[in-house]
């Protein structure tokens, strides 16, 4: 078991400084009272520079000279998405802990590579999936894990966001299997999230996509049909082709006793709340809708909140290395799918 951090501010560096760092760069100031930022790092000079100004901290180059010469606790990955396992092993090498962007990994063994690795070394690995801690999620989990719907019959998930071809091309690692994966691994993976998560271990995928328009290695769109092992039927539609902007990222499930769609951009608007028997939780739960600030949500200071309160000794992690080889499995066995005109049955054996 890891040494918990007491009596101190806990030392957090973040590696990346594009995108999705903004959130936690954000959510690091609102934790002052726990969080201290000790070091950045980027192999982009400008972007290096102008972060380690603005907050006033040493800017590293080198990913394992930070690791080797900086004196901190955590190290958050904000890397693409194929750097993230051979980041995670060195990190753990260096008694780190890691908490990374998803997906933890493009590849399988990468992901169970990182889970052993942490272990190993007796750190903490943290794999982010802060969609979970949205106000109209947290509901619908409660829901379904005081089996309000009955027997789950079916669920459905879309994603129509859009993404132009200058989103692909800001960047060299931008829509390559390697480093990024598509539609379904990057951009819809908090959604893919929620298939084992909100309904249960799935039995079977079957998968189709396409790159239709982008020029991109991957694909720009595809559709996902699921079979879960309690017998409950659903389908994913995902797509960056949406015109002329971020339509819908919503699921809907459909049970016995019980309807509910909880749609908006990202998930953070409850369009629809239906049971058979009412619980005093569900004025509560249809008012629960947020405004998010992007697709990525509010609940990036939430998620980091767990991850304090963990390492402090106060809360077990709401998702470790573990749960995160849970989605992993699924966007593996969904390309598998899409390569092989097959379906694939789950658990994967390697």
């Amino acid at each position: 078991m890891p040494q918990t951090i007491q009596g101190r501010k806990i030392r957090i560096a973040v590696a990346g400084c594009g995108r999705i760092s903004r959130k936690h760069f954000e959510s690091i100031a609102l934790q002052a009272d726990n969080l201290e930022l000790v070091a950045v790092c980027d192999t982009n000079p400008e972007v290096l520079e102008k972060h380690a100004t603005a907050l006033c901290v040493p800017g590293y180059h080198n990913f394992e000279e930070m690791l080797r010469e900086n004196d901190h606790d955590l190290v958050s990955l904000c890397t693409p998405s194929g750097l993230h396992a051979q980041q995670t092993i060195l990190a753990a090498r260096y008694g780190k802990h890691v908490m990374t962007e998803k997906p933890m990994a493009t590849h399988w063994q990468e992901g169970v590579d990182m889970v052993r690795a942490c272990d190993d070394a007796d750190v903490r690995l943290f794999v982010i999936k802060q969609n979970r801690l949205n106000p109209p999620l947290q509901f619908l989990k409660r829901a379904v894990t005081e089996k309000r719907f009955g027997r789950i019959y079916m669920v459905t998930i879309n994603v129509f966001w859009t993404r132009p071809q200058e989103y692909y091309d800001s960047a060299p690692w931008r829509g390559t299997w390697e480093m990024d994966g598509g539609a379904f691994m990057n951009q819809a993976s908090h959604y893919v999230d929620l298939l084992d998560w909100l309904i249960g271990p799935v039995a079977d995928v079957q998968a189709m996509t396409g790159t239709l328009a982008r020029d991109i290695e991957v694909e720009d769109t595809g559709v996902l049909n699921v079979r879960w092992r309690n017998g409950a039927l659903g389908s994913m539609a995902v797509t960056m082709l949406t015109y002329p902007k971020n339509m819908e990222g919503s699921i809907t499930i459909l049970g016995e006793k019980g309807t509910v769609r909880i749609g908006g951009v990202a998930l953070n608007k409850v369009d629809l709340w239906s049971f058979s028997e009412s619980a005093e939780y569900d004025k509560f739960a249809k008012n629960s809708g947020y405004e998010p600030s992007s697709v990525y949500g509010n609940s990036h200071t939430l998620y980091i909140k767990n991850v304090i309160d963990t390492l402090r000794g106060n809360a077990q992690p709401e998702t470790d290395g573990r749960e995160g080889l849970k989605s992993l499995e699924l966007l593996i066995a969904a390309y598998l799918s899409a390569r092989d005109h097959k379906s694939i049955s789950l658990p994967l054996h390697y």
